[in-house]
């Protein structure tokens, strides 16, 4: 079956941190005979700054970002036997949601993928004509990031025939441990690009953190930090591309994971840099959210904090032996149950199911 994906991109992670998603959830999927392509913008400098060539598991179609090249994109809907619109491409995202609708066939399945759930239903909230909204009787089911039984409720409430949480995974043969780099030293590492809705958190928890242990060394990776001030045991490095994720997370004693506030607080919504810090066996701090459990066992697998003062009492309490230890018992845990093989299954049989479904209704 082929499938039509339009997104932000699958071959940069710069300023799209969906990157590492799409391509777990997309090379499982592949392993399933589907034939996919991915429809990605020229924007936001992402083309300059790629941190894979053109995968082997899709074909990548990179479209200007003007009228002209839109309407060639979308015309191809037409061939896919299933069209996904992704959410936050950046450019003509209220375009390409109506796009699929008008242009996919009567019979091909349509999809909304929300990749920031949380951040959708607050806009959809505010505005009854939210593109959103408007698209929901003309989709067959909306799959999220994320976000458990709140967002499913939510989505339903709104309208959706159908909305399946597709969570943040494992590539074990991307993301794994690996000999500490210089480079990426210290006590705390924390990688996150520099987000409205997130900086107060990385305040709250991170700078925090390094104001009240002076003496430790704390690394902050990501874009747009360059101007932030920050105590100066923080050293800020930019873009860290994905090649350099596991070093980034085997080198220091710990890695901090800081939720975005809306991710913080519906819960359900565990980020991709969990499951990568964790598949690379590091010991992570992450603030306090709800159905952390569900994923990894917190003070077995995961230290969790509720403020800066928790994430500075963790660090200081912390061992490499025990540091050591939680890693690894997170590795096994990730590898058992959260790898995007196990997502791909997933994903195929809600496809499957959609389609028994159409031949049981014909």
């Amino acid at each position: 079956m082929k499938i039509a994906f339009y997104g932000s991109s699958l071959l940069s992670s710069y300023w799209n941190g969906a990157a590492t998603y799409y391509r777990g959830i997309l090379s499982a999927l592949a392993n399933h005979s589907y034939d996919i392509t991915f429809y990605e913008p020229d924007a936001f400098d992402r083309q300059q700054h790629r941190d894979i060539d053109p995968p082997s598991y899709a074909k990548v179609v990179v479209y200007a970002a003007n009228d002209e090249a839109l309407r060639g994109v979308l015309a191809e809907a037409a061939r896919a036997d299933i069209v996904i619109k992704a959410s936050g491409v950046g450019v003509f995202d209220r375009e390409l949601l109506q796009g699929i609708v008008r242009h996919a066939r009567p019979d091909a399945l349509k999809l909304f993928w929300d990749v920031d759930a949380a951040a959708t239903l607050d806009e959809m909230r505010g505005d009854p004509l939210h593109p959103v909204r408007r698209a929901l009787p003309d989709l067959d089911m909306v799959l999220t990031y994320g976000g458990g039984p709140p967002v499913i409720e939510a989505y339903t409430g709104f309208g959706a025939a159908r909305c399946v949480p597709v969570y943040n995974a494992l590539d074990p043969d991307t993301h794994h441990p690996v000999a500490p780099d210089p480079r990426f030293a210290g006590d705390l590492s924390f990688l996150a690009n520099r987000l409205p809705d997130r900086e107060a958190r990385v305040e709250a928890f991170f700078l925090r953190a390094a104001e009240l242990l002076p003496d430790h060394r704390f690394l902050l990776g990501g874009s747009g930090w360059h101007d932030k001030a920050m105590p100066g045991n923080v050293r800020a490095i930019g873009h860290v591309g994905t090649a350099a994720h596991n070093a980034f997370n085997c080198s220091p004693l710990a890695v901090l994971n800081v939720a975005r506030d809306s991710m913080a607080h519906i819960g359900f919504s565990p980020a991709t840099r969990v499951f990568e810090a964790a598949g690379a066996a590091a010991c992570l701090i992450t603030d306090a959210w709800d159905g952390i459990e569900q994923f990894l066992i917190p003070d077995e697998e995961v230290l969790v904090a509720r403020d800066g003062q928790d994430v500075a009492d963790h660090l200081a309490a912390l061992t490499p032996a025990r540091a050591q230890a939680i890693g690894a018992a997170a590795l096994r845990r990730v590898l058992a149950e959260h790898t995007y093989a196990l997502r791909g299954r997933q994903v195929h049989a809600l496809f499957q199911d959609h389609a028994a479904r159409l031949r049981a209704a014909a």
